[in-house]
């Protein structure tokens, strides 16, 4: 089936999320939307999957225009998408959540448990997904839930399928393995839409890249492309993708980590006798695919979780049991996974931010009264030096970009005096060019002899920055291995298998 949207415009009150993109997308074809994280991907996805209704523009399949009203429509002409986070019920079967929303009946109005079962099977034969559909969905691995929700599409007789950022949530040879199914879906005359912003896979499964900046459409690109290329093209300059480092110089162990645990609120152990250490002068990378424990390492790190076991001593002081002030006079910055609810008050002004930690005292605050003129000077000095795009300090931080907020909170937890840097997830949701200027900061810290936690999802960044990486897999440490572990052993590491240790540093 042939897609086509042209002139699609969609705005949300005075941000103009799509401005007149036109997109094609040939039968049996693999067209990769490529553009960072705000640029306007998802939205119009949403447009053509019936959820947001477009101000202007049309849709055609076939050459025929569509109007959907909401996503039955969508689905009833031949359109599936496959979420980013699933939406699937984790305690349906397979086959109830596959007939979820299309339910057959027979007599006496009973569901066709058994018409469902067939059409996994014969949906899981022909592609060769190998999905039980009796296995119940909180049991499936998170690889073969994304089958399950291509099933689940394709069930419904979809002729264009959406996969929104599905490598997300993937280990390495899940991600290899969702290639693998798209290549069969094109084979079968399925068309695919890929929105993503990672240049590797757009490059390996792609036939044409359409690339999108600020709501429009800024160029196609082949899939012989470079990385330098699409990267150019989806920031609007030149961006150095290589992360340059010399050789640690490593100093006395900084940080030692024994036994550490988190209990959540329900008593179910989230963080299970977790122990490492970090030297001073050293980034140790945590790997792992998002909600094996790392979130909360980091929060029992900076004294955010309440129930915690174990032992966090940094430079011979005991945090386990400290409050967060106190962590935090200890020397330890923290930039949080979420920006936006952990590290900035969206209606405070860029300076007022930059002084969050450090409302208490000197030099920001004398007697109870807040130095304006201290404020002011030290803002427009940090501001310049970590290039944050702001019309003024005064600006409020939640209308700078993902990438500008970023850095007001890299800026602020870099401008004191640190014994211990935590950043968990720091390129989330920021273009490539932030990205650049944030590792660099990174590296640059744990140059000047600071240890670094760093926390990421994305194995690119991992093996950029790390010195030593710790992999985690169901709230335990997997194993400690070299910066240059190969990506096949620790995507099987992500996986929950134990490496092979010999000659890794633990």
């Amino acid at each position: 089936m042939k897609l086509e949207l042209r002139g699609i415009t969609k705005t949300f009150g005075s941000l103009v999320a799509n401005d007149h993109i036109d997109l094609t997308v040939g039968a049996g074809e693999i067209h990769c939307l490529l553009g960072e994280n705000g640029a306007g991907k998802s939205t119009l996805m949403n447009v053509l999957y019936g959820l947001y209704q477009a101000d202007a523009g049309e849709i055609l399949l076939d050459d025929e225009v569509q109007h959907f009203a909401g996503p039955g429509d969508a689905m009833r002409a031949g359109i599936g998408m496959v979420h980013q986070h699933f939406m699937l019920i984790p305690v349906f079967t397979v086959a109830e959540n596959v007939m979820l929303g299309h339910e057959q009946t027979r007599f006496g109005g009973r569901l066709d448990l058994a018409a469902a079962r067939a059409k996994v099977r014969e949906i899981s034969d022909r592609f060769g997904f190998d999905v039980d559909p009796d296995a119940l969905v909180d049991d499936l691995p998170v690889g073969v839930q994304q089958r399950v929700e291509i099933i689940k599409a394709l069930s419904r007789d979809a002729r264009v399928l959406v996969f929104d950022e599905p490598t997300a949530v993937l280990t390495p040879q899940e991600t290899d393995e969702l290639m693998a199914i798209m290549r069969q879906l094109k084979q079968s005359g399925t068309s695919i839409v890929f929105i993503t912003h990672k240049l590797r896979e757009v490059r390996e499964v792609a036939d044409r890249i359409t690339v999108i900046r600020l709501g429009k459409v800024v160029g196609e690109a082949s899939p012989t492309a470079s990385n330098a290329e699409l990267a150019s093209l989806m920031v609007g300059r030149a961006v150095e993708l290589t992360v340059h480092k010399d050789a640690p110089r490593l100093g006395e162990p900084a940080l030692a980590v024994e036994d550490l645990s988190v209990i959540d609120p329900t008593g179910h152990v989230v963080l299970n006798r977790v122990s490492f250490q970090v030297r001073a002068g050293e980034i140790l990378a945590v790997a792992g695919v998002q909600g094996n424990g790392q979130t909360e390492l980091t929060e029992a790190l900076v004294g955010l979780q309440p129930h915690v076991r174990g032992s966090v001593v940094l430079d011979g002081k005991q945090l386990v049991g400290a409050s967060v002030r106190r962590v935090l006079d200890a020397g330890v910055g923290f930039v949080p996974e979420d920006r936006k609810e952990d590290g900035l008050v969206g209606e405070f002004s860029v300076s007022e931010n930059l002084m969050l930690d450090r409302s208490d005292g000197e030099p920001f605050v004398k007697a109870g009264v807040l130095q304006l003129s201290v404020l002011s000077e030290f803002a427009r000095e940090k501001v310049e030096e970590f290039d944050v795009r702001t019309p003024s300090i005064d600006t409020k931080v939640g209308r700078l970009s993902g990438g500008n907020q970023q850095k007001v909170v890299l800026a602020r937890e870099l401008s004191r005096e640190l014994r211990l840097l935590v950043a968990a997830q720091p390129t989330r949701g920021v273009d490539v060019g932030s990205i650049e200027f944030i590792h660099k900061r990174i590296v640059a810290t744990r140059d000047a002899g600071v240890p670094v936690v760093v926390v990421s999802t994305e194995l690119d960044e991992v093996t950029a920055l790390a010195d030593r990486i710790m992999v985690m897999y169901r709230g335990r440490v997997v194993g400690i291995v070299p910066g240059d572990t190969p990506r096949d052993v620790l995507g099987l590491m992500m996986a929950g298998e134990a490496p092979n240790l010999e000659g890794a540093a633990a």
